[in-house]
């Protein structure tokens, strides 16, 4: 009998078989029976078949062929198979005992084994379930012990395997192509020192997110205006630009894909990475094509506009019309870009006041399709705020001012109010702060008002020097810059117990640093900077006409005087003439 066990095994497919739950079927069985199991489904099964050959009188034919020698094992077990296989196809309410055909055949065949019967369920129908799973019918899930225990051994040795190694799989591929693609430099990272003051909360963020909501198409689908657009910034250095827009991608989860003009330059017309002269260029065409490949929740920003080709900026003019298509390359393959229905949007910075001897050009069709707002500058009736803000922007950097806003804005306004309204009575405040913190909060407040006033003056003149035609001019041109930065680097020095002139020194101090790189153009910069703060001296005030004076005089004849001898006699000539003529017309 060993030898046709041993064929059976052979003639089994072992593969299909789990070694491991037979053993621990076996351990277990003979460790608390001492004998094998048998179902009671089985058991029922038997009787009924004997029953039903006995009834048809069929027995002693089935019994003949099953102890039949000349029958091998493997043989028989088949033959008990197709007998009760036919038993169960004659017999309908039977079929429900179909799947223990093959207990039964072994039973049958083995019957002189001891057996320990088990009487126990091997399913379970679970009810009032509410869905359109495929295995709930008539609102019920029949649970099958045996194929869910399959089921359940399936998926935890083989599917959550496999998902975990696809898992790992696809976070390594992933990781190197954001490594390949520096995804994590495009994560906007908002300084610690940016603050939302009046000015942004009130006037910045109606106007740029009006055009966000164009550009992103929350607003006026039906418009054709509506699905165009682009926002650009103009400003000194130093108004905040950059942070402002870096602040706003972080707040709408955007990918912050920032592209620095200067390192493209003016010799850059194409987007084409390929067409990059220096390393440098073609990083920063890449993300530019990276942005339009993304798509999705990207703020592309160009920095320093006043840096690229005006032939260059054309590429984006369909980007900012109803289009919102733009060609690009990216790894190598054309493509064309359909960014409508996305949240992309476009925002391009710049200097218009730039020293670089190049004129500050965006093509006419790209700034028709703009909203342009100059943040170094006042908006409408908003002065207050836009002097309000240099305040606070800078409070961060001096302790006896953010001992108070730190705690409470409310009190910073309250106590400003305060000081500009010269009102009797002090206000009352919110926190609890101790009165020498209060005393030195109102001094250093008097003297940053009036380092806020010049450093507005400041940059009212270099705006309104830098717009200027250099043939209108009266003066040398102003090239010193009252931005936030010039306000923040100011504000950090005071203490509360400096007296006015110490802050006009504090002030002359800052501005002589900053005039160091403008060379020939350092003396008339500082006397028009004194000037504006009302601390010349008669003797600066002497030089400072007779600078202008001479200014004048070689600006309007183009300074040819300087290096013609006989055209410099001529305009000394002329001037003698006039001279004359003055005196002779006062008589």
């Amino acid at each position: 009998m060993n030898d046709e066990v041993n064929r059976w095994e052979t003639h089994l497919d072992l593969s299909q078989i789990n070694k491991e739950n037979i053993a621990k079927y076996l351990f277990k069985t003979f460790s608390k029976f001492n004998k094998l199991s048998l179902s009671d489904f089985a058991d029922h099964l038997k009787q009924e078949f004997t029953r039903y050959l006995h009834d048809r009188k069929t027995l002693k034919d089935f019994e003949g062929d099953i102890n039949n020698e000349g029958f091998s094992l493997i043989d028989r077990y088949y033959l008990i198979q197709n007998w009760l296989y036919a038993f169960i196809e004659s017999n309908d309410h039977l079929i429900k005992f179909e799947k223990y055909i093959n207990e039964t055949a072994a039973l049958i065949l083995f019957d002189q084994i001891d057996y320990e019967l088990i009487i126990a369920q091997d399913q379970l129908s679970v009810a009032n379930l509410k869905g359109s799973h495929p295995v709930i019918t008539n609102e019920s899930y029949q649970i099958d012990f045996h194929s869910f225990i399959q089921k359940l051994e399936k998926f935890h040795e083989i599917d959550i395997p496999r998902f975990e190694s696809f898992n790992i799989l696809k976070e390594k591929l992933s990781t190197a192509y954001k490594k390949e693609l520096k995804i994590n430099e495009f994560e906007p990272k908002v300084l610690s020192s940016f603050v939302r003051n009046k000015l942004i909360n009130d006037v910045y963020f109606p106007l740029i997110g009006t055009n966000f909501a164009k550009q992103l198409g929350v607003a006026g689908e039906n418009k054709r205006t509506a699905k165009m657009g682009m926002l650009l910034l103009i400003s000194p250095p130093g108004y905040g630009k950059t942070t402002l827009m870096e602040y706003l991608a972080k707040t709408m989860g955007l990918h912050f894909v920032k592209i620095n003009g200067p390192t493209i330059g003016h010799t850059i017309t194409s987007i084409d990475p390929s067409e990059a002269k220096t390393s440098g260029e073609r990083e920063e065409l890449k993300k530019i094509n990276l942005a339009f490949e993304m798509a999705d929740n990207v703020m592309l920003y160009l920095d320093d506009i006043q840096h690229l080709n005006p032939e260059f900026l054309q590429k984006f003019i369909s980007l900012a019309d109803g289009q919102r298509k733009i060609d690009g390359i990216f790894e190598g393959e054309s493509k064309t870009y359909d960014l409508r229905g996305n949240r992309f949007c476009i925002v391009m910075a710049g200097n218009p006041y730039t020293e670089s001897g190049s004129k500050f050009r965006i093509p006419d069709m790209l700034a028709n399709r703009a909203d342009v707002y100059n943040l170094g500058d006042v908006i409408g009736d908003t002065d207050y705020l836009f002097n309000l803000s240099l305040i606070e922007n800078a409070a961060v950097e001096n302790p006896a001012i953010d001992k108070i806003a730190g705690k409470s804005f409310n009190d910073f306004y309250a106590l400003i109010r305060y000081i500009e309204n010269r009102e009797e009575q002090l206000p009352e405040l919110e926190g609890n702060y101790l009165k020498q913190d209060v005393d030195d909060f109102l001094a250093v407040l008097q003297h940053l008002l009036k380092i806020r006033n010049i450093v507005i003056k400041v940059n009212q003149s270099y705006i309104n020097s830098a717009a200027m035609q250099d043939n209108y001019r009266t003066e040398p041109p102003f090239k010193l810059q009252g931005s936030y930065r010039n306000m923040s680097k100011l504000v950090a020095q005071v203490v509360p117990m400096m007296n006015d002139q110490e802050i006009n020194q504090l002030i002359l101090t800052h501005y002589e640093s900053e005039s160091q790189t403008l060379t020939a153009d350092t003396e008339s910069n500082l006397l028009k900077l004194k000037e504006l703060a009302d601390i010349l001296t008669k003797e600066e005030k002497e030089r400072w006409e007779a600078i202008k004076k001479v200014f004048q005089k070689d600006n309007k004849h183009g300074a040819l005087g300087k290096d013609d001898k006989m055209f410099a006699q001529l305009l000394e000539f002329n001037e003698n003439l006039q001279g004359i003529i003055n005196a002779i017309s006062k008589k």
